[in-house]
């Protein structure tokens, strides 16, 4: 199978439509066509159907799927690997993450690495959680750093993944709430500022409402970032439950209140994610190895944060 087949193959698979696909791979419509029905023929086997929501994968494209991404990728690691033994070219990082984490526990850590290794390029990306593992799977990234969604769906066989911190998550309120006594049932009729249905932070908080026995949030606002969640609330739009290493400026600052969360104490896991492989670049291995020694807490571990409760999931 030649990788431009695979790479068609997978365009295709995405976007599930011929003419998006021949945008995305520089091809003609045509030649999309062919060398879908080449790799068929040489497969014995339909790869695509057709629905009425565009082109939909059979069992043979599924099963096929994983193989190509995982052979692109180990292709596209070959060459980076002899281009660094050649010392043409440095090997570069592609790291994304989601802002929060980015600005938070990433800068000061990735500054630290290539200070050790100034040969390897670090190349980051912000996206969404989703958008991150789309480009992992997808090989556009190495590496991704966002918080991880136990239970939400079936673990990707893809990526390997490891938890480097625990970050506690905080019940954040307008300014002048600094109350020690919020109890559930008063909680339960505030309303909150919280991000989309979907979307990693707001799962944490439709989780730690779940155990703590209340319904769902009342909703002031939805919306796409924690740090606008952080100013609705110092503007006095509600309440938020945020990872504290997203407003810990914001506390410090007096822009929001920490408030004790009365309900079983959480913490969002920030995982580490990359796709598996038989064989890890270099670069790469560098990186996971700098990740063991590298990340530490925001706070240290024998300090309970201000009006904030850690709890371990």
């Amino acid at each position: 199978m030649h990788p431009r087949l695979l790479k068609t193959f997978l365009a295709v698979a995405r976007t599930r439509n011929v003419t998006r696909a021949a945008a995305e791979v520089n091809l003609a419509q045509s030649s999309v066509s062919d060398q879908i029905q080449a790799l068929e023929a040489e497969l014995g086997a339909d790869l695509f159907t057709r629905s009425r929501q565009g082109l939909e994968l059979t069992p043979a494209g599924d099963a096929l799927k994983p193989y190509a991404e995982g052979l692109l990728a180990l292709a596209d690691d070959a060459r980076a690997a002899v281009d660094a033994s050649k010392g043409e070219t440095a090997p570069t990082l592609s790291i994304g993450a989601l802002e929060s984490i980015a600005s938070v526990r990433l800068a000061g850590w990735l500054t630290d690495f290539q200070a050790v290794h100034p040969d390897i390029s670090i190349k980051l990306k912000i996206a969404g959680s989703g958008e991150l593992l789309r480009r992992l799977g997808d090989g556009e990234i190495d590496v991704a750093f966002c918080f991880d969604r136990s239970g939400a769906s079936a673990p990707d066989d893809r990526f390997a993944r490891r938890i480097v911190a625990a970050e506690p998550l905080v019940l954040i309120a307008p300014p002048g709430e600094n109350r020690a006594d919020v109890d559930l049932a008063e909680l339960a009729e505030k309303r909150f500022v919280a991000t989309e249905t979907g979307c990693v932070y707001r799962a944490m908080v439709d989780r730690a409402f779940a155990e703590a026995g209340l319904n769902g949030p009342k909703l002031a606002a939805e919306v796409g970032s924690i740090d606008a969640i952080a100013g609705l609330v110092a503007a006095g739009a509600g309440f938020g439950i945020v990872p504290r290493l997203a407003v810990t400026t914001a506390i410090d600052r007096g822009e929001v209140a920490e408030l004790a969360w009365p309900g079983p104490v959480r913490s969002a896991q920030l995982v580490m994610i990359w796709r598996r492989g038989r064989v890890q670049p270099p670069a790469l291995k560098a990186l996971l190895a700098s990740a063991d020694t590298g990340f530490a807490p925001v706070r240290p571990a024998d300090a309970r944060p201000r009006h904030a409760v850690s709890f371990p999931s």
